[in-house]
């Protein structure tokens, strides 16, 4: 799993107006970086499963996540923004970082529930979560966050 995410996975500073809008560069993204083969579809996906309900957490963070045939291999983007944004949240508070996680139709089942367990309990980590707020290296959010979710 050494290519779950990387550096060039994390976008930072990013000036999205919405909840939808972020959803649709982390979309963008993964195309670019091979991660799915349809944009559209994945965010798609992405907002169907908002739709029944919220992956916004605590403290700031959203773990919004689909399941696609468009998705070649399980992956994560993640995007700060930096303004915050309106995203239905278990604290009611506004998201300004999104850990996006995508799998394979195929992989639905036992990769995708390993991947969400792995970055909620990182959420539960203030060191963590302290770590991806004040940091500008996406590296080193990347290191994180695969440390994260190989343990």
């Amino acid at each position: 799993m050494s290519d779950i995410i990387s550096a060039q996975s994390v976008l930072l500073d990013q000036h999205a107006a919405s909840r939808e809008e972020a959803i649709g560069i982390i979309a963008l993204k993964a195309a670019e970086l091979g991660i799915a083969d349809d944009a559209d579809a994945l965010r798609q996906a992405f907002m169907a499963r908002e739709a029944m309900g919220e992956t916004g957490m605590t403290d700031g963070f959203a773990i919004p996540h689909a399941k696609s045939a468009s998705v070649a291999r399980a992956a994560v983007v993640v995007l700060k923004n930096a303004e915050p944004l309106d995203w239905p949240s278990f604290d009611e508070k506004p998201v300004t970082c999104a850990i996006a996680l995508m799998v394979p139709d195929g992989e639905a089942g036992s990769e995708h529930i390993r991947l969400l367990s792995k970055t909620a309990t990182l959420l539960m980590n203030d060191g963590f979560k302290g770590l991806v707020h004040q940091s500008s290296d996406p590296a080193e959010i990347a290191a994180a966050i695969q440390k994260g979710i190989e343990s």
